[in-house]
């Protein structure tokens, strides 16, 4: 409803309600005069406000204020959650902030400045509004039954509004064979059907045959439709009787759009075989856009021709073009006076010459355009598409042609590419696009096409690749998938399902394939809203935990996301990157040059947050500098084969500058691991060989001391059942003190309060620490020498491991409250820091 509101009155504004993919927002929509003030504001509550001087409010405006309004001046509708204006080639014209808009359609946005004719001005403002609720009725279906039963049209059902009548529509163009002249009375644009207050009105959009409520032709405004009115377009022929279906009254605040809810009861005629279903909306973007067709487009009604002449009106036709030419030339050379027949002979030749080149030019592009056409009605795509592509090469700004080259390149290509989807054979359908792309290399129209199909196979790709829309979602990987996708949808939603929806006129196979993309595309929209969200909020949690320092936290974080949300994938690898980067972590602390130089060589991360903050760590003093661990490699190289007087010389050259303190620390390892292997060799034989053999290979890292592993593969294998036994008693021996501290119970909170350290907590201490060394121990020697061992060890591992990182992590959390000592004494008797990770997990 539409209304003038006067300067005084304080009324909030009614509302305009813009309909957006994922339902409706509403707005409040104020056109603020600025040239007039006295005049009020108007306020919208409608999806379609028309402007024009007999339409209300300005049919009551003082008429010195609307003299340069135009009956049909302009329209204001909103489509995609955005608000448009459109000029409808009024005679003063219509401006957006200066700019004039005549004959084009122009997006508002807040505080713009529109003005009708050369005065009437107005200041749009927008603002969002509290959603209110009122009582309507809700339309069900529209059905447009032919009056006659002997026309031979279909009944009509139309469940989506807005509805535009047009020639070139298949419901009414499926008619231009039986009868092409009623067709032909007919405009591209000829009436829309919309919805305001609920209710269908009919408008004509300035038809050249016009439209009939009850025998009456319509001027410039839209009229109600009720039950049994008899609606004709064009004349006598597309003349139908109008039935409403209403549903029961209801509370909505949004009533611009039939949605699929209201769709549940249509009348559908008696053969449903033989009626149109018009189940999709139109757009307004579309119904708006001035059309400048040639006048022959359209045949008035005083004008028509009887069936059998088309030939003699297409050869009319080519002779009307040759009398044009004639005429042309003739009137070259007359003029006022008399003809002055030596001039005619100096410049007379040379200009008849010139004007039938030019002429003859002009007939023969009528006739390949002819061809063009005849080539598209005979169903050979393919050459029109090569005749379209000859002549857009000499005329590239012919609009019309291009719209015609599109319509052959679609209708050529386009069945192919759907099979190729179909069959999955991405890479053979975007060969076809890539074909189209040079068969319409002079085509900027279809260009735009084709970026469409591309995006339609990236997103067909992208879903059947993962499996289906309900697979899982890769982290790092398809959430930047989605947001690629919805970007390139939500930069312009409008025009690509204009795109869309006029690639579908033109091949009726694709509208099934558009509609399961759109299907597609809501859901990727959905999963954007819960799980990329969910995603992006993780990987935050992952960078800010690492750059705090804090690693050990995400393991409980990454055990709620896989809580949360089961649909995500790729969290085991971020565990497995979290366990690396913590160990590589743990001997950087601990200042283990061999063990890190190792690990930092083996390092392949698969998730882009521990990457970046390794590298970020390599660059400060945490990590040994690249020099050195450069002369390392040549260190380690000469251990791992068993030089080891190199390797002790190389290590002495290393001594002193940044990291001394892990060089040093790692010769006084090597000297060590030597001298017990020195020592080892001259005790073969001895009663208690093996378990001093034990006790040595339990010293040895895998991935450093493996020359000496090696060195002692003959006695492990004579000593192996022993020492498997005695790795056996370790698991065996863990389990008892396990069980011993579950019994006592764990260590509480109070007992790491404790000014000193009692008994109690010195003995579950113990416990809980001699429970993780011996679980290690003997897993550990299993995994050396290849030996399977039960599941439930890793179990037990893993229980046990927990405990120990929730005890220390809750000690370390004491640190302002116990005295450095104490804290020291008590994280001691829990193991020591070397506890946290354990190179025993690693097999070599």
């Amino acid at each position: 409803m539409l209304r003038p509101k006067m300067a005084s009155e304080t009324a909030p504004a009614t509302q305009m309600h813009l309909p957006t993919g994922q339902g409706f927002a509403e707005y409040d929509i104020v056109l603020k005069p600025l040239s007039h003030p006295e005049l009020g504001d108007i306020c919208i509550d409608e999806s379609l406000f028309a402007i024009g001087r007999t339409e209300p409010p300005f049919a009551s405006y003082p008429p010195e204020f609307v003299a340069d309004l135009s009956r049909r001046h302009a329209r204001i509708f909103c489509e995609y959650g955005a608000v448009y204006i459109a000029d409808l080639d009024s005679k003063n014209g219509t401006t957006v902030n200066g700019v004039n808009i005549q004959q084009k359609i122009s997006r508002l946005h807040n505080d713009d400045e529109i003005c009708f004719g050369k005065s009437l001005s107005y200041q749009v403002r927008f603002g969002a509004r509290a959603q209110t609720q009122r009582l309507t009725v809700r339309l069900a279906s529209l059905t447009l039954t032919p009056e006659r039963s002997d026309s031979g049209l279909q009944p009509i059902v139309i469940t989506q509004l807005p509805f535009l009548i047009s020639k070139a529509d298949d419901t009414f163009a499926r008619y231009k064979n039986e009868c092409p002249h009623q067709v032909h009375y007919l405009s591209r644009r000829h009436a829309h059907i919309f919805l305001k207050g609920g209710l269908p009105f009919i408008e004509d959009l300035g038809s050249t045959n016009g439209t009939f409520v009850g025998g009456k032709r319509l001027d410039e405004h839209a009229v109600a439709l009720q039950d049994g009115d008899v609606l004709a377009f064009g004349g006598h022929h597309f003349v139908y009787v109008v039935s409403l279906q209403k549903e029961s009254a209801e509370l909505d605040p949004t009533v611009t759009k039939l949605t699929q809810s209201m769709i549940s009861t249509p009348v559908i005629p008696s053969d449903p075989d033989k009626t149109t279903f018009v189940a999709a909306a139109d757009s307004f973007l579309d119904i708006f856009c001035i059309d400048q067709a040639p006048p022959q487009e359209e045949e008035p009604r005083n004008n028509e021709l009887h069936d059998g002449d088309e030939s003699g009106r297409q050869g009319g036709w080519r002779q009307g073009r040759i009398g044009v030419l004639m005429s042309y030339i003739v009137e070259a050379f007359r003029g006022p006076a008399p003809i002055d027949r030596k001039r005619l002979q100096r410049w007379g030749i040379g200009v008849a010459a010139a004007v039938v080149v030019l002429g003859i030019a002009v007939y023969f592009r009528g006739g390949s355009e002819q061809k063009l056409k005849d080539s598209l009605a005979q169903g050979e795509y393919g050459r029109a598409v090569e005749v379209a592509d000859r002549i857009l090469a000499r005329d590239p700004d012919n609009v019309e042609l291009q719209a015609l080259g599109t319509e052959a390149l679609l209708k050529a290509y386009l069945p192919q590419w759907l099979d190729r989807l179909k069959a999955r054979e991405y890479e053979r359908a975007n060969a076809i696009l890539a074909g189209m792309k040079q068969a319409a290399v002079h085509n900027p129209d279809a260009h735009a096409l084709i970026g469409e199909l591309e995006w339609l196979g990236n997103l067909e790709s992208f879903v059947t690749g993962r499996g289906g829309t309900d697979a899982p979602l890769k982290l790092y990987a398809d959430e930047n998938r989605i947001k690629t996708l919805l970007q390139r949808w939500d930069d312009d939603t409008q025009a690509h399902q204009r795109a869309l929806a006029r690639i579908a006129s033109y091949v009726s196979g694709f509208r099934d394939f558009y509609a399961e993309a759109l299907s597609h595309l809501r859901r990727l929209q959905s999963e954007d809203a819960v799980y990329v969200t969910a995603m992006e909020r993780l990987k935050a949690s992952i960078v800010t935990a690492l750059n705090q320092d804090r690693p050990q936290e995400l393991n409980a974080v990454l055990d709620e996301y896989a809580q949360k949300y089961p649909r995500i994938a790729g969290l085991d690898s971020v565990r497995q990157d979290l366990r690396q980067y913590m160990e590589i972590d743990h001997e950087a602390h601990e200042r283990n040059l061999g063990r890190l130089a190792a690990l930092l060589a083996a390092e392949r991360f698969s998730t882009p947050a521990f990457q970046s903050r390794l590298n970020a760590l390599a660059a400060g003093d945490r990590f040994p500098p690249r020099e050195v661990l450069q002369q390392y490699a040549a260190v380690s190289k000469a251990w791992h084969e068993g030089n080891i007087d190199q390797a002790m010389a190389g290590l002495q050259k290393m001594q002193g500058g940044r990291w001394a303190d892990g060089v040093a620390k790692e010769l006084e390892r090597k000297k060590a691991i030597a001298q017990q292997f020195a020592d080892l060799q001259k005790m073969r034989g001895a009663r208690d060989y093996d378990q001093r053999l034990e006790a040595f290979y339990a010293a040895l890292d895998p991935g450093e001391d493996s020359y000496f592993i090696r060195a002692m593969e003959s006695d492990l294998a004579q000593y192996r059942d022993r020492i498997l036994g005695r790795a056996q008693e370790h698991v065996t021996q863990a389990d008892a003190l396990w069980h011993q501290y579950r019994e006592n119970g764990a260590i509480e909170n109070g007992q790491r309060l404790e000014g000193t350290i009692t008994d109690k907590f010195r003995s579950q201490a113990r416990l809980l620490s001699q429970a993780q060394a011996n679980t290690r121990q003997g897993i550990r020697i299993y995994r050396q020498l290849k030996a399977d061992y039960p599941p439930q060890w890793n179990d037990q591992q893993q229980e046990i491991d927990t405990e120990m990182e929730l005890q220390r992590k809750s000690l370390q959390e004491l640190q302002a409250v116990l005295e450095p000592a104490l804290l020291k004494s008590k994280m001691e008797l829990l193991g020591g820091e070397e506890n946290k990770l354990s190179r025993s997990t690693k097999s070599f």
